[in-house]
């Protein structure tokens, strides 16, 4: 069966392998790093390369876009952004040792290029990275990457990752705080009050992975006294409905029209030019209505047309644009 990567179908070619040390190792990647790396996998496994320390694989910006469902504009400028920053970030892990273990710090990539003319970005990982993809005859991990491709935070990415190494008991053991906030990449300097961690970082990365991916988990603190010291998790895959259509597909059901919001609110009319800014900016009203998040953006008695068409009129370049986008997809919107 031919892959079309606009639909949110699952094929073999679509797995991602990871070595268990890799999964449960302690680093931090943004989201566009992230997606990157998980991209120069698949390439590796699509186009019988393989993965070496040697030979430069491509990511394409095309790719990027259709996996992720990202403006055209923002991948190319995001991916730019991830070369310049990927080479510098390190990773550690455990390895088991004759007398003992090893701690290993490691680069992710010995070499990365983003190519203008062709849009793509050509990555050679790390002599140390390597096995930790490859191999598969100790205990390894895969996933597919449709499970990722709606979450919009690294931390719901990297919390994924580590629930799905306990995939056969559905509960992981307690997960001390500090060894926690490590495995999820979170900083010594960031959300140091538990409170913020929690709601920040632990709270919405459950809810994305509850939202957009094939599992449900719930979450335990641990306590001693009064202090939290660890997490522990439980969760459970959903059942698949084989009559369920995709998301993102031409085949899709049309959905509810919110009864306050009038079709061309959101669809320009029929033989209209209008610029790529204006579609952005149709298209961030539009998810805004599809979503039902109108009345998250509504000023005092401002009517939802009326806050529609000032949203619509506050998008003044694509810098704005991008980061409406980003509010609501971390609200669940998916463009």
């Amino acid at each position: 069966m031919l892959k079309q990567k606009k639909y949110s179908w699952c094929y073999m070619s679509d797995l991602i392998v990871k070595d268990n040390a890799l999964m449960n190792a302690s680093y931090n990647l943004d989201l566009v790093e992230q997606r990157l790396i998980l991209l120069a996998i698949l390439e590796a496994r699509e186009s019988g390369k393989g993965i070496n320390a040697n030979d430069p694989l491509t990511v394409h910006a095309e790719s990027y876009i259709n996996q992720f469902g990202v403006h055209r504009t923002t991948a190319y400028q995001a991916l730019k952004d991830a070369c310049k920053d990927l080479f510098a970030r390190q990773f550690s892990y455990q390895e088991k040792r004759e007398r003992g273990r090893a701690n290993i710090t490691s680069r992710w990539v010995s070499q990365i290029a983003y190519i203008d003319e062709t849009a793509t970005v050509e990555v050679i990982f790390a002599p140390a990275v390597v096995p930790l993809i490859t191999r598969l005859e100790e205990q390894f991990t895969q996933y597919d990457i449709e499970q990722i491709s709606g979450l919009s935070s690294a931390y719901a990415v990297r919390m994924y990752e580590l629930l799905i190494c306990w995939r056969t008991t559905g509960k992981t053991p307690i997960i001390e705080l500090g060894e926690f906030r490590k495995r999820i990449g979170v900083l010594d300097t960031e959300y140091q009050r538990i409170e913020r961690l929690k709601h920040s970082v632990l709270e919405l990365a459950l809810k994305q992975i509850n939202e957009h991916t094939d599992i449900t988990a719930t979450y335990e603190q641990h306590k001693k006294g009064r202090l939290i010291t660890g997490f522990s998790f439980k969760f459970k895959h959903k059942k698949k409905n084989s009559n369920k259509t995709p998301l993102n597909s031409d085949f899709s059901p049309p959905l509810e029209k919110t009864s306050q919001l009038p079709l061309n609110i959101a669809k320009p009319p029929e033989n209209a030019k209008i610029s790529d800014l204006d579609k952005r900016a149709r298209s961030i009203t539009g998810a805004i209505a599809k979503f039902n998040l109108a009345n998250r953006f509504q000023h005092g008695s401002e009517s939802p047309v009326e806050m529609m068409k000032r949203i619509q009129s506050e998008i003044t370049s694509f810098e704005i644009a991008d980061q409406w986008q980003s509010k609501l997809e971390a609200m669940g919107a998916i463009f």
